[in-house]
């Protein structure tokens, strides 16, 4: 049989069909199985699973200093003092211990070799995969009195281990270089990493985690975590500066099993609730069994307890979840020995049994602390009562903005010009301050597919304000009536008339003002919209140049400058092609500056060049056709997608800038003033 005999005719389904992938190929081949996407968030998901094996040595009683290093060249480096990988040769691959760990998928002492109780790597991909995912790694082992490394390229061994000496140490040493192959974009953010560390070394208590950034030339920053007091430190730092309701925070640790729970609150004088729930260590976004289990049996005990207490009526409700979780900052750890994740990212935890033991232990040590502390636990619970009241006033509320809509034939709000697509995956709507902005929009839009809606000055500061409160603004009314999605109990996602909901506001401080309130009310009541990708800023520019009949926009001074000295080299080429001797406008060294912001530098090339220059204070200032050209235009337009990185971060920013306590917004204003660009006075 040829060779050609041997291909599979097209449209069959033979065995030949079947591509068998071996190693690590199929990492390389499809990276977003593994680490969720090759974009900035799988990028630094490689720096995680190496920390990940090196807290497990942590975890497991080997390992009390962990650092890394962020080189030159994109390089990390990873350094532990655990045990070390082992070097010798592995029973069932025929290769040394170190290679198997590094090449095979799922190799490690976390599957059920005897090597960890207790893992954060067990549903993690892996360092085969970051290896995979490299260019070079590097690994060194210091163990069993001696020194080792190897050389991987592309997630294949370049040479077999070498004993490269002695040593009296122990540890593990892994330099890591990501793959530009794999990754369009190689940026480590050394914040985002920082935030990491410091959140395990919260979650390991006792564990020093450095972290050395080298990458500028000549310039080495260092920053070191410890932290003996564990979760309980950690929720004291969550509310750092805010008024809290029981001093002392709970905190209860217990043994069931071959299971921890550890589980510390507060309650703080907030409208919103911050939970951080940790299996293993790895952090759980979507929550899980063991959130379940907490939510549960905090609603019990807090019932129970003002029942016992007579701080609830016989006539009166309990209290719902939703109640408890009112100003409720919690930080929630397990640790298991098989903890089943859904999905690769492990973002929710599975096992049922964790449930219940979470729910017992919880009931138990949360009943023991309010009984202990009752003057914390009448603060607690008159919390929650306010909160249940509130609760029951918004629903009132929110049904009657419902209803207003259903009785009107849920007409939309007058100010809103609509867009005659239905689709939502097609339908945008622009969010404009004011009148003025809102005319030029209507006007300029594409009917098809875009929406506007003007809100008329600042909205309400939704940080300090519960919903009942909120609900009487009639700018936010309009907002959730034109978004469609409802709001509180009955939010549902499902029901956004738009997948693109864009802020557009003035280039000016009122503008920023105003986008920062509707961040705000997002992040704290639309949330769902934020972690769906739906929320957007617009980028007017900020000046427009005209030189002749040419007209370019700018969108930072730095563009502005570059569009500039474009127009003077386009004058200069001109020139030269008719070869004139005499420039036609001559500048004097003492040329007084030119009205507007631009640097000298621009100020001349504006004499030499006859550019015009304006700068936009507001998008009222644009007629239709340049708001369309600049802004809104599919084809040309700059938006920024709203994202949360570190949900911990984003939480503790709003509550500084839109929050009632004035010093840390002044001490925020002062440290960052210097770094702000644009800023109108």
């Amino acid at each position: 049989m040829t060779a050609k005999e041997k291909e599979p005719k097209e449209g069959s389904y033979t065995a030949e069909n079947i591509q068998v992938l071996e190693g690590l190929e199929p990492v390389r081949k499809r990276p977003g199985m593994y680490i969720g996407g090759t974009g900035l968030d799988g990028l630094h998901h490689l720096v995680w699973e190496v920390v990940d094996n090196s807290i497990d040595e942590a975890m497991a009683g080997y390992c009390n200093e962990i650092t890394v290093h962020m080189l030159p060249e994109n390089a990390v480096c990873v350094i532990d003092n655990g045990r070390g990988i082992p070097v010798e040769i592995h029973k069932q691959t025929k290769k040394s211990t170190l290679e198997t760990v590094l090449t095979i998928l799922h190799a490690g002492g976390m599957f059920g070799g005897g090597g960890y109780k207790v893992s954060g790597g067990l549903h993690g991909v892996g360092v085969s995969v970051v290896n995979a995912l490299s260019t070079t790694l590097i690994a060194e082992v210091e163990r069993d009195g001696g020194a080792f490394r190897q050389e991987f390229q592309r997630g294949k061994p370049k040479h077999n281990v070498k004993k490269i000496g002695s040593s009296k140490g122990h540890g593990t040493t892994i330099t890591f270089t990501p793959d530009p192959e794999i990754f369009p974009e190689i940026k480590f953010d050394a914040e985002r990493i920082m935030q990491r560390l410091r959140q395990q070394a919260y979650l390991a208590p006792g564990v020093r985690i450095n972290f050395y950034d080298e990458r500028e030339l000549g310039k080495v920053t260092r920053y070191g975590f410890f932290f003996e007091g564990g979760i309980k430190s950690y929720v004291e730092h969550l509310n750092y500066g805010k008024d809290v309701k029981n001093e002392e925070p709970f905190y209860v640790g217990k043994q069931t099993g071959d299971s921890s729970v550890e589980i510390s609150l507060q309650y703080t004088d907030a409208y919103t609730e911050h939970m951080l729930a940790f299996v293993n260590t790895i952090h759980t976004p979507e929550g899980g069994t063991h959130v379940a289990g907490f939510r549960q049996s905090l609603t019990r005990a807090i019932n129970d307890y003002a029942r016992k207490h007579s701080l609830l009526k016989e006539k009166d409700e309990n209290m719902t979840a939703d109640d408890v979780q009112e100003g409720l900052t919690v930080v929630i750890s397990v640790k298991i020995p098989n903890p089943q994740f859904e999905g690769q990212t492990k973002a929710k935890l599975g096992n049922p049994e964790v449930r219940g033991a979470v729910a017992e232990v919880m009931y138990d040590g949360f009943q023991t602390y309010m009984e202990e502390h009752p003057q914390d636990a009448r603060g607690i619970v008159g919390k929650v009562v306010l909160a249940a009241r509130a609760r029951a006033a918004a629903r009132a509320a929110r049904e009657t903005v419902l209803r207003k809509g259903v009785l009107d034939g849920f007409a939309l709000p007058g100010k809103l010009a609509d867009c005659s697509e239905k689709d939502p995956k097609n339908s945008e709507i622009f969010i404009v301050e004011g009148d003025s902005a809102g005319g030029s929009a209507k006007q300029g839009r594409d009917r098809k597919t875009q929406a506007i809606l003007p809100l008329r000055g600042k909205i309400l500061n939704v940080e300090r304000a519960r919903l009942d409160r909120m609900l009487t603004s009639e700018e936010i009314k309009i907002l959730i009536i034109a978004l469609g999605t409802g709001i509180g109990e009955g939010f549902e996602l499902e029901k956004l008339r738009y997948h693109k909901v864009v802020i557009m506001t003035d280039a000016d401080v009122d503008g920023s003002h105003i986008r920062t309130l509707l961040l705000t009310l997002f992040y704290r009541h639309f949330r769902p919209m934020i972690d769906a990708g739906y929320v957007y800023i617009a980028q007017p520019p900020l000046f427009k140049l005209s030189r002749g009949s040419e007209q370019r926009y700018a969108y930072s001074d730095e563009e502005r400058d570059k569009i500039m000295a474009e127009f003077a080299k386009k004058k200069a080429d001109k020139k030269k092609e008719k070869e004139e001797v005499k420039e036609d406008v001559e500048v004097e060294e003492s040329l007084e500056p030119l009205e507007g912001d631009a640097p000298v530098e621009g100020q001349l090339a504006m004499a030499k060049t006859g550019v015009n220059i304006q700068r936009y204070k507001g998008l009222g200032e644009m007629n239709p056709t340049q708001l369309w050209d600049t802004t809104m235009d599919p084809s040309v337009r700059v938006m920024r997608r709203v994202t949360v990185d570190d949900a911990e971060k984003a939480d503790n920013t709003f509550e500084t800038l839109m929050g009632s306590e004035v010093a840390p917004r002044k001490k925020f204003i002062q440290t960052h003033a210097k770094t702000v660009k644009n800023l109108d006075i």
